[in-house]
């Protein structure tokens, strides 16, 4: 690895990298920064997760005058929680330089980011929906871009942005720096690099330096109708720090962080159909541990970069294996381990074979633990939390009421009692999880070819699970968090990713 000290970079943003923890750099960062400080143009193949952020930001830092009030920098992103993260992140790269940095995205009140461009920013991080309106309105004037960056461009190929990127990109100076990243390099993504690009170097990074490698990954073959007290039990069982759910349609999200609720868990749910304060106060909660346990739809997850998650639970099957990959890739982060449990129905049994063919790694049969096996799970960690009080030794105003209470009872029924008071029993409250339709059957186990999205199916049920239980985990049951959203108010389609109610 090699260290940010070795690289040509200034004082001021190596002293910004180490307050941020960064002192050696990623493939991706190293091969960007080398090129990016020479003004070349780059290709980054590389997914969520590999510091791709900081891999632009830091030329971008570099090179931005801050006594020119021209906009220099300009980055696109799908999402408006993309968006803000990433000019977050260049924020902190640059705090010593104070370059001026702006985000703008839709759902934000736009006469408020036009006063917000008058202050003359310098570097402009937007989805490209609001990008686009700026321009068409002047209020945005790009004849100053020394440095175009497109983050995720499949992703905003996915979401139907394709035509408002061309559009931008016409209008910013030919003679600028172009850098470009995608975890695919789709068609149209390489027609853009074609056309906008003057010899890119290209810097790819290997699918094996990837975060699926240390994730453990499970599935459950189950029927739709037992889903629910299935995950019920796991989450009992592995009693994750944080977990995400994945969920296929909005109605599923709903539906799935309202039933996790009833059964006493601390759940959110994320997806378009959210406000955009709504999903950034849930997002808040989740990274400040205030909910355990983010439920999401695969639009709404996209581009959070997310650190702590130790579990994943794809409560259906992803519409196809990159969805599965961008899933997983929540957990098992910056070298710590992470499980991921995937649930599928005996009709999608062949849509599994092909996640396993994309990710090379044969998934291990995870049979469900039993109603006694997930209160063996939660009885465990009333064990610890009692362990933790008395190791704290913050007990002495409690002495005499346990003096009194030892002189009626025998000792061990009062620890008995202590921890039933702590344990959080399973319970079997009726909740009402409306059922999908599976995914249209596949033959023989692992043909290839195009996932199609699913439409809602119909009845409601509220029961199911059991066998064999399975344990392992960290601390509490959990998860939701706050997701990526379609730009502005516009309609957009073709996406096979699109959230169907």
């Amino acid at each position: 690895m090699t260290k940010f000290s070795e690289l040509n970079i200034s004082a001021s943003t190596q002293r910004s990298l180490s307050k941020m923890g960064f002192e050696e750099a990623t493939p991706i960062q190293e091969g960007t920064v080398k090129f990016g400080l020479e003004g070349r143009d780059i290709i980054g193949q590389a997914q969520t997760g590999t510091g791709k952020t900081a891999a632009f930001s830091i030329p971008i830092i570099e090179k931005i005058d801050t006594k020119n009030p021209a906009v220099q920098a300009l980055i696109i992103a799908p999402t408006r929680e993309l968006a803000i993260q990433v000019s977050e992140e260049i924020y902190r790269i640059g705090h010593d330089k104070r370059a001026r940095i702006l985000s703008v995205y839709g759902g934000q009140e736009i006469g408020r980011q036009i006063r917000a461009l008058r202050n003359n920013p310098q570097i402009v991080v937007g989805t490209p929906g609001r990008i686009l309106d700026h321009i068409k309105r002047k209020t945005l004037k790009l004849d100053g871009v020394q440095t175009l960056v497109l983050d995720e461009a499949d992703e905003m190929l996915n979401m139907g942005f394709i035509e408002d990127i061309n559009t931008i990109l016409a209008s910013v100076p030919s003679e600028r720096q172009t850098l470009l990243f995608s975890a695919t390099m789709p068609g149209p993504i390489r027609k853009i690099a074609e056309t906008f690009m003057k010899n890119p170097e290209i810097v790819k990074i290997k699918s094996k330096e990837m975060t699926v490698e240390n994730i453990d990954q499970y599935f459950v073959k189950s029927q739709e109708r037992e889903k629910f007290d299935i995950l019920s039990r796991l989450l009992n069982v592995h009693q994750p720090e944080l977990a995400i759910v994945f969920g296929r349609t909005k109605r599923r999200v709903d539906e799935l962080s309202h039933a996790l609720s009833i059964r006493g868990y601390l759940a959110e749910g994320i997806h378009g159909d959210l406000t955009q304060a709504k999903r950034m106060s849930v997002l808040r909660q989740f990274k400040e541990n205030k909910i355990d346990i983010l439920v999401a739809t695969d639009v709404a997850a996209r581009g959070l970069d997310i650190s702590g998650v130790t579990h994943v639970y794809n409560f259906d099957i992803p519409q196809d294996p990159e969805s599965y990959v961008h899933r997983i890739g929540r957990t098992g982060r910056a070298g710590k381990s992470g499980m991921a449990v995937t649930f599928v129905t005996p009709r999608e049994m062949g849509y599994l074979r092909i996640v396993e063919e994309t990710t090379k790694k044969r998934m291990t049969p995870l049979t469900p633990p039993s109603s006694d096996e997930a209160l063996v799970g939660q009885q465990r960690l009333a064990v610890e939390q009692l362990t933790e009080i008395i190791e704290k030794n913050e007990l002495s105003d409690y002495t005499h009421l346990a003096s009194e209470m030892l002189a009626k009872f025998d000792a061990n029924d009062i620890v008995a009692a202590a921890l039933k008071t702590l344990t959080r029993e399973p319970n079997d409250t009726p909740v009402s999880i409306s059922e999908e339709r599976p995914l249209p059957m596949r033959g023989g186990g692992g043909s290839r070819g195009g996932y199609k999205g699913n439409r809602s199916g119909g009845r409601s049920f509220g029961g199911g699970g059991g066998g064999r239980g399975y344990g392992g985990g960290s601390r509490r049951s959990g998860g939701s968090r706050d997701g990526a959203r379609r730009d502005g108010g516009r309609s957009r389609s073709n996406s096979s990713r699109s959230e169907s109610k």
